[in-house]
């Protein structure tokens, strides 16, 4: 496919309903669309065919993605425990997580940065160690780590599940 008949085809994209571009999701992934959203399909349609015509990822991109993955398996949430009432097992929900909960206390927080790690403690008040010193939040390690302002949670990685 040639560059005017690739352009031709993107640009007829955002001319197709939410149900023609279903069609073609099934047509160029080989899978259903879990979305009707018409932009978010236009887009994922466009990247694959894109993909497909002038090659997808690198393999140092494929690499780092896959590093990056690798980092996001750190627990954000209190497991339940089991409560036995009549001798049965049964699960009872977390306790509430208020908006400081990062992690449960004794979770140690890794990340690389310029080449050294820097490792976080979650203390028990809820406040975060770091080379020796106790910071009342994520924010303030990476503000330490840094030297500039950072989201705490964006900088270690713990916003695993939301749109960054």
């Amino acid at each position: 496919m040639n560059e005017q008949n690739l352009k031709a085809e993107l640009a007829s994209l955002r001319r197709m309903s939410p149900g023609d571009l279903r069609d073609k999701y099934q047509e160029v992934f080989g899978e259903p669309s879990r979305s009707g959203n018409k932009d978010f399909l236009c887009k994922r349609i466009a990247w694959r065919i894109q993909a497909r015509e002038e090659g997808g990822l690198s393999e140092r991109a494929r690499q780092r993605a896959l590093e990056l993955a690798r980092d996001a398996d750190i627990r954000t949430t209190i497991p339940r425990m089991p409560r036995t009432t009549d001798g049965e097992t049964r699960p009872t929900s977390p306790p509430p997580v208020t908006g400081k909960m990062v992690a449960t206390p004794g979770t140690v927080i890794t990340r690389q940065y310029h080449g050294k790690t820097i490792e976080v403690n979650v203390l028990a008040d809820g406040t975060f160690e770091y080379d020796g010193l106790a910071y009342r939040s994520l924010t303030a390690v990476a503000k330490a780590v840094t030297g500039t302002h950072w989201n705490g949670r964006l900088f270690f990685g713990l916003n695993a599940g939301k749109e960054q």
